[in-house]
């Protein structure tokens, strides 16, 4: 397994100016304060975290503790003055680098580590791209066939069960900084579907995406937003 690259500074910056009220910050579009804590139903706040030198090259990056390439700490960055001034219920990360430097960068340094949203575990298929894997099994899907050695897809599922409950026993808005594919589990559960739903759900880095209700009826209220996306 490579060493990370560009590992988290030891001693991140305490305070963030996206954590803070200012005329610089820019709430996410569909005005996200309006369902702060107190509402009558929280909502899940989705982020995947920044760009990586593997998720540039599209390599299945689960359990390797890859760090944010200096794009992704940008991107992190942007993510956090897209949230700023919305006040979290709880704030909750991956304990994976990727996740955790996100979290800090965009100004959240009070995320609770939860294990439940780390990445899928591609075991054998760790670190290869999809066009790799297909030289040897031309129709391979991950959402179909799965892993050998790792995770299967109702491993994961269960994963985001907890998680999704961890939420709904949450008064108010949840964040959470975690990876592509465990989130779009967790969306896919979140509005009753199937986890294999998931496959429907392209999940860009360093997007936010918000779960949340239509009276009593769980939906998918915004997804794959980039912090720059007028139309999100």
């Amino acid at each position: 397994m490579p060493t990370p690259e560009n590992p988290i500074p030891e001693n991140p910056i305490p305070e963030n100016p996206a954590r803070r009220l200012t005329e610089n910050g820019s709430p996410l579009p569909g005005r996200l304060p309006a369902g702060g804590p107190g509402g009558p139903r929280g909502r899940l706040v989705a982020v995947r975290h920044g760009a990586t030198t593997w998720s540039e090259s599209l390599r299945h990056t689960g359990r390797s503790d890859i760090a944010l390439e200096p794009l992704g700490r940008d991107q992190a960055r942007a993510v956090g003055r897209r949230l700023a001034g919305h006040r979290f219920a709880l704030v909750l990360t991956s304990p994976l680098a990727r996740a955790r430097e996100t979290s800090l960068l965009a100004g959240f340094a009070e995320a609770e580590v939860c294990d439940d949203l780390r990445e899928w575990d591609y075991g054998a298929y760790e670190g290869r791209t999809t066009a790799e894997i297909r030289v040897d099994d031309a129709d391979w899907s991950l959402w179909r066939d799965g892993v050998p050695d790792g995770e299967t897809l109702e491993e994961v599922g269960r994963r985001a069960d907890a998680v999704v409950a961890l939420v709904r026993r949450t008064a108010g808005d949840v964040l959470v900084f975690a990876h592509a594919h465990i989130l779009r589990v967790v969306a896919a559960r979140w509005i009753g579907r199937p986890p294999g739903e998931g496959a429907r759900l392209v999940l860009n880095p360093a997007t936010i995406s918000v779960l949340g209700w239509e009276r009593e009826t769980p939906v998918v209220e915004r997804w794959n937003v980039t912090p720059d996306d007028l139309f999100g």
